[in-house]
């Protein structure tokens, strides 16, 4: 009995250890056959950012930059979803960092910053720029329970094109200027006092900053060619602004769902239109006034 429940064993043993090889020998196979159909885009030899040349043959700026290449080419899911909203959002942003002389480039700053959505960050930033509270504030923008124009796109815009319009005339330089939006002007400018430098290039920053400027550089280059990195958008699958109009209103104690009603829209409807109205109503005691998008009827 001994014998034959050892004979047993072994027999189940070697089928197992047969099965387990063969199924070891296929994913290799099939691994090996994927990893020779992926197709890994070669990195450009020279780039630049707002007409300044990156420096690639610095070894360490070149495996930066390819590293942000690689993430965002093979994000699929996320990449596919930006490229459907920049269609939707650039044509307003454009003109206004044209009239505004800040360098087309920086369209893609709002990308890095929110994906082209109105998303709120841990610390606090909130909407395509992220602007915190107080400097959103500083740059004239609303911010208070009732009304956000964090989450204006016109306004914010212009707000972020005043604050890169104010960073280039610190640093002379539109990189810098970039990487100042991350960190803030004074601690890039601590940076190059403390470290003797003066390019980007030559500091030594946080992770998150170093990282956000080469994710930036990548966001241009597979934007400008998406085809060269497996991305082929068009007109009929890209997101599109409805067709809207614009409302004057300053009066005060404005109820928006009244106001929705009486434009023919939902209160649903204002909000998507319009993010930056906060509830369903504003006190505006000042009587400020507000140009409210609502459906073309």
């Amino acid at each position: 009995m001994k014998n034959k429940f050892l004979l047993k064993f072994t027999v189940f043993f070697l089928l197992f250890f047969i099965i387990f090889l063969t199924q070891c020998n296929t994913v290799n196979s099939t691994s090996s056959t994927h990893l020779k159909l992926q197709n890994i885009p070669s990195q450009p030899r020279t780039i630049s950012f707002a007409n300044e040349k990156v420096p690639l043959d610095k070894y360490y700026v070149q495996e930066r930059f390819d590293r942000e290449l690689l993430v965002n080419t093979f994000w699929h899911s996320n990449t596919i979803l930006v490229l459907k909203r920049s269609k939707k959002y650039f044509s307003i942003i454009e003109p206004i960092l044209r009239k505004n002389g800040i360098p087309d480039d920086f369209k893609y700053l709002a990308v890095i910053e929110s994906g082209l959505i109105h998303v709120k960050s841990p610390a606090g930033a909130e909407g395509l720029w992220q602007f915190m509270p107080q400097t959103a504030r500083e740059y004239g923008l609303e911010v208070n329970g009732d009304v956000d124009e964090r989450l204006h796109l016109i306004k914010s815009t212009q707000s972020a094109a005043a604050y890169l319009k104010d960073a280039y005339e610190v640093f002379g330089n539109w990189t810098l200027a970039a990487a100042s939006y991350n960190a803030g002007k004074q601690r890039i400018q601590s940076a190059m006092n403390n470290q003797k430098a003066e390019s980007y290039y030559d500091l030594f920053l946080s992770e998150e900053t170093s990282r956000y400027i080469y994710r930036l550089f990548a966001t241009k280059l597979i934007f400008e060619s998406p085809e060269t990195y497996g991305f082929a958008i068009n007109d009929e699958q890209a997101y599109t602004f409805p067709d809207v109009k614009l409302v004057r209103i300053s009066k005060s104690n404005i109820n928006w769902v009244d106001f929705a009603l009486s434009h023919n829209i939902s209160y649903s409807d204002l909000r998507e239109l319009n993010p930056w109205i906060k509830g369903h109503s504003t006190a505006n005691r000042i009587q400020k006034e507000y140009e409210v998008q609502v459906l073309r009827n």
